[in-house]
């Protein structure tokens, strides 16, 4: 059974919640974001024009961080999004 959108957006919100806390990530949860944005996205489950719009740079910022040498500096340079991100998932799940 899959993860319905609701667990989807909290599993999301979660790793870009920890990795911007830590300061860290691994390879693996950057591919988790990619995997559960490219999901979000072709399933069509989300109705929420703001997040909509961020989706893609979400993936970018999980395509990015599977190839970045400095993932504290890529976590630290991303912080603004990641609180840009984590606020509309936290909107969206409000709705």
């Amino acid at each position: 059974m899959g993860l319905n959108v609701d667990d989807q957006l909290m599993l999301l919100h979660d790793i870009l919640s920890e990795q911007s806390e830590d300061c860290c990530a691994n390879v693996s949860e950057h591919q988790q974001i990619k995997r559960l944005v490219k999901a979000m996205m072709a399933n069509n489950s989300i109705s929420d024009e703001q997040l909509l719009q961020l989706l893609p740079e979400i993936y970018n910022y999980g395509r990015e961080g599977e190839v970045v040498q400095n993932m504290e500096e890529h976590i630290t340079t991303n912080q603004p999004n990641l609180e840009t991100w984590m606020h509309a998932i936290e909107q969206t799940k409000l709705k």
